[in-house]
Formats: C-alpha cells, structure tokens, sequence
C-alpha cells in the first residue's frame, strides 16, 4: 500500500543553497548491552542500586543502541547509493566518545556530544535539547532515530522531536530511499510493508528490519580517533534547567522475576525422538 507523506513543507528555519549537499543527522544514544543485561538477569545476578531506580551494574559494559545503529547504517546506504550528503551523528549526556567515534569510523563527517551538565533528563527535555541543537546548526533535510532505545523501550523522543522540528515523522522503517528532495520509506506494518512517499525534509525512525549494520574498518577506526566530538552544553543552545526540568520522573523500577526449568532427555537418538513427541503430544503441542 502506498500513501502521500504530509506536512512535507520544509520548516522555516531550514535555509540552504541548492549546491549545498544534503544533511543527515542521526540520532544515537549509550546503552547498556543488552545482551549482558539478560544475561545477569537469567543468572538471577541482575541488582537495582541503593536509590531503587537504576540498575547496579557497573561491570557491564556501554554500547550504542542497536536500533540508533541502524539509523546510521541507513544514512551510509544513502551515500552509498550516490546521492551527496553530510552525515552529522550527536548523542546526549554521559561520555559519548566511543559511541561518537565508533560512528565517526562507519563515516560520519561529524560528531557532537551534548552535555546536559549533569541535569536528569526525560524524554521532552532530551527532545529539547536535540532540536535546539538542530535548529542552530543549520536544520537538516533528514533526521534519523532508532525507533526506540534497548534500556527503556519507549520509542518516545523521535516523535517528541518531530514535533518540536515542525517535521512529518514516519515510523519503524526498514528502507529509506532518496531521490533529490523526495523520500520513500518502507515502513514496517502489522499488516506487511507499506510505503510512504513525500517531500524533505522530515524525520524517520528505523526498525530493526534494515538488517546487520556494517562494521568500520581497522584503518577507518584508527583514522576515528584522531576525530573529537563538537562539544555543545545546555546553555550553549539557550536551555536553562528550567526548560530541561522533568515532567516525568521514574520514581521505582523492579526486576522481574525469571525462572527456567530444563530437562534433558536421555537414550539414544530414537528413543529421546520417541520420548520428546509423547510429552508434545500430552503437553496438546502437536
């Protein structure tokens, strides 16, 4: 199915000469690696810290969120497709410089690490500050954001800042082409793919259905070091802690409780065959 992206009428903040190459910005964030979280979690090893809001976990390691990755993966196909652009990649708070540089290595042409100075953000205030940044860097004709974030799973800061940009917003794309100042998304659906069609700029949230992002080389790695993040702050972007305050705070987070029972079954190959297909059946699994 096919629809007519709307509200495609470039924001007027965005300025540019028409020999100016397109500007991509992509969205990243830090996260805890998933995997080990679970990990610690199935072993029954998984603490909420002192405060009973976060997570004691310091032996695990940060990595970018798997989603935000593919975000830059579609912008690289972007280019990779011929089409001239400036990939610009800016992540918020905490030490952003592995995150930063690792993109920097897969080719982004800048970085930039937003300091909330300290300041306990929710998602309108990271909406906030990453719209200001935005808009006084020149706007963009494409943002790019993983549909949501592996450690909250909330998916609510992309349209947040696509509100704030004055930006149409397609959701849970697995392919995003580009052709002049158009841009077809192949959105992910409950019901099958559907493809939307429209005019830049505008911001699209990418789902994990783009595939396996690709890997920076050792050369590009060794050349990413070399290459610092802009450092912006709050006030730099004309946010006090006022515009930043919360309106919503997590008060308590809990684990759940995980339990699992295996049972291995013994004999020969026949024998495990014949005992597994008599507990399925017993069991109404076939």
């Amino acid at each position: 199915m096919r629809t007519r992206l709307s509200g495609a009428t470039p924001a007027a903040w965005i300025s540019k000469a028409k020999n100016e190459p397109m500007r991509i910005v992509v969205c990243v964030k830090e996260v805890l690696d998933p995997n080990a979280v679970n990990n610690l979690a199935l072993a029954g090893k998984l603490r909420i810290g002192a405060d009973g809001r976060t997570l004691d976990v310091a032996s695990v390691p940060r990595l970018i969120n798997g989603y935000d990755e593919q975000g830059m993966e579609v912008a690289l196909r972007i280019r990779d497709a011929g089409v001239e652009c400036r990939i610009a990649v800016v992540s918020i708070g905490g030490d952003q410089q592995a995150v930063l540089r690792h993109c920097a290595a897969l080719g982004a042409d800048e970085i930039v690490a937003i300091d909330p100075a300290g300041a306990e953000l929710d998602c309108e205030a990271v909406a906030k500050l990453l719209a200001a940044w935005i808009k006084g860097s020149g706007g963009a004709d494409l943002v790019l954001c993983g549909r949501q974030a592996s450690d909250d799973d909330q998916g609510v800061v992309p349209v947040l800042l696509a509100e704030k940009l004055g930006l149409p917003a397609v959701l849970f794309a697995r392919a995003v082409e580009v052709s002049g100042t158009s841009l077809r998304v192949t959105r992910v659906t409950s019901d099958g793919d559907e493809v939307v069609q429209g005019a830049m700029p505008a911001l699209v949230t990418v789902s994990n259905e783009v595939g396996v992002p690709r890997f920076p080389t050792a050369k590009s790695k060794m050349a990413a070091r070399k290459m610092a993040p802009v450092a912006v702050t709050a006030a730099s972007l004309g946010l006090s802690a006022g515009d930043l305050a919360p309106t919503v705070a997590l008060v308590k987070q809990q684990l759940p409780v995980v339990a699992g029972n295996c049972e291995f079954l013994q004999g020969s190959a026949p024998e495990v065959a014949q005992t597994l297909i008599a507990r399925l059946r017993a069991d109404g699994v076939i």
